[in-house]
């Protein structure tokens, strides 16, 4: 059997997990825009700006959970 590596398998975790929240900032960032594209309404009301406020936090959010990666010093 195998014996893993804990560094590494923290690390795997820690880009799951930016990954995930970067995906959703995604979706959430695409609905902001492709949404008002597609009904032919350009005009900024609150639930644009709600979704492309919760896409840009959640996508700050995966940049900041990139930062407990680990090296081996």
């Amino acid at each position: 059997m195998r014996r893993r590596d804990p560094l590494a398998t923290h690390n795997e975790r820690v880009k799951l997990r930016a990954a995930f929240l970067n995906a959703l900032a995604l979706g959430f960032l695409g609905f902001a825009f492709l949404r008002p594209l597609v009904e032919g309404t350009l005009t900024l009301n609150l639930l644009t700006v709600s979704f492309f406020l919760t896409g840009l936090v959640l996508h700050r959010a995966a940049d900041y959970i990139l930062k407990y990666l680990e090296t081996e010093d």
